[in-house]
């Protein structure tokens, strides 16, 4: 399966089959999504500006915005309700968290994910080879928070997301607090924006942090 990083917390996902997901399109964040984006389904983490911007996305999509069970062709999809902060949702709402089964492998999309880390959510969300994670705290969880995410989970990969960037206008720390956590040899900023993974490349491997770059800017 191929990951393709387009900035902030929006990801396409492409299965082997070519069936592909849009995850969080944004708004006016600083920088355009790129021109032309067509996909099978969409998913929005909660309503927000910089997460919901679904009508950018072509091909008449799927647009999975709550919890449940979905599924496309070769792709299984489950979404897990959350909360953006540590009140069960009473400051900034609910939250979900997309699980994508994809060519035998379990990427995990947290979302604005905001609320502690906790065993009952982990075990909900378990077993996970890629996590996709926000790192930039202010209006989700911060690095040394999502540091415990990562080690509970334990995946095989962990791409950050939602974290200060070139242009970007949100206000969120960046990434480097967060990559500052791991062993040097665990982390690898790769400046790609796509990726591409398959079961046999990850059996038997630590946790790796891999620092995407969106490399299409306005």
């Amino acid at each position: 399966m191929k990951i393709q990083y387009l900035g902030h917390s929006c990801f396409k996902l492409t299965e082997s089959t070519g069936t592909t997901i849009i995850t969080d399109p944004y708004g006016d964040i600083g920088y355009d999504l790129p021109e032309n984006l067509t996909a099978d389904a969409v998913t929005i983490s909660h309503d927000h500006f910089d997460h919901n911007n679904a009508k950018a996305v072509g091909g008449k999509p799927l647009v999975i915005n709550k919890d449940g069970f979905f599924e496309l062709p070769g792709v299984e999809i489950e979404g897990v309700k959350s909360y953006h902060d540590t009140e069960e949702g009473k400051l900034r709402g609910d939250n979900v968290i997309f699980k994508f089964r994809m060519d035998g492998l379990d990427i995990c999309h947290l979302g604005d994910i905001g609320e502690e880390c906790s065993a009952e959510l982990i075990e909900m969300l378990l077993p996970i080879n890629v996590l996709l994670i926000p790192v930039g705290g202010n209006y989700t969880i911060d690095a040394e928070q999502a540091k415990e995410y990562v080690d509970r989970i334990m995946p095989d990969i962990v791409i950050p997301m939602h974290y200060k960037s070139r242009h970007s206008i949100i206000d969120v720390d960046k990434a480097q607090e967060f990559l500052d956590l791991f062993e040097d040899d665990d982390v690898d900023v790769c400046h790609k924006d796509v990726l591409e993974f398959s079961r046999e490349d990850l059996e038997d491997s630590n946790t790796t942090v891999i620092l995407m770059e969106r490399t299409k800017q306005r």
